[in-house]
């Protein structure tokens, strides 16, 4: 399996990579073609920073900021991010103003929370969504939610890679999407071609990496 592992690159920045192992993965909702490793986009200092600066593109002249919500694992990025929409002379909107940081938590039923002495930075504040990636979209469905719950505003998406162009009339702001990857695929575990054709799931995968099925 990673001995088919290809990267791919930023075309806008050759140095923001991903690496890329095709096979037969399922996710908690999904089954699909290739594991994407954003796993060094998000630890990486250095990388971070060069992606945090791609995904403040969108938002410098034109978005007011208040709170960035970072999920599955994106707060390096995030603290980043808010960085390059605080600078002085680049960013219009939010040079003069605060940005929080944070990451919801997730409960006994699975769900994203925020806890009570954070609800104040969500409630009536302009929200970012920084997710590290988009497959099906079930993960990033729970998290508007979460932020809808709390009474927070949806100001924009941000993410490592997506296989959406959009989610509730929300554009998805992307560094890499499914076509950049050739023969790229998601299916429902009860659809999957892969399945049909006899290829057994190789490796579970979530956020933090995969596990291979022995």
């Amino acid at each position: 399996m990673e001995n088919q592992t290809f990267t791919v690159s930023l075309s806008k920045n050759p140095l923001i990579t991903m690496k890329v192992i095709p096979g037969h993965f399922a996710t908690s909702s999904a089954h699909v073609s290739h594991y994407l490793n954003v796993n060094d986009l998000k630890t990486n200092a250095r990388m971070a920073k060069d992606v945090a600066k791609e995904l403040a593109i969108p938002y410098l002249t034109s978005t007011l900021v208040d709170t960035i919500v970072c999920v599955e694992g994106t707060q390096v990025i995030g603290a980043y991010l808010a960085e390059e929409l605080l600078q002085d002379g680049i960013s219009i909107m939010n040079s003069d103003q605060e940005i929080h940081v944070i990451t919801p938590e997730v409960n006994v039923n699975k769900e994203l929370m925020f806890p009570d002495s954070k609800k104040d930075i969500i409630l009536d504040k302009n929200i970012l969504l920084l997710i590290d990636s988009i497959s099906s979209g079930i993960t990033l469905s729970c998290a508007l939610e979460c932020i809808s719950y709390y009474g927070g505003t949806l100001i924009g998406i941000s993410t490592l890679f997506s296989a959406l162009a959009d989610q509730s009339g929300q554009e998805i702001h992307t560094l890499f999407t499914d076509d950049d990857i050739e023969e790229y695929q998601i299916y429902t575990p009860g659809q999957c071609a892969m399945c049909e054709q006899g290829l057994k799931v190789e490796a579970y995968i979530n956020s933090e990496g995969y596990s291979t099925i022995k």
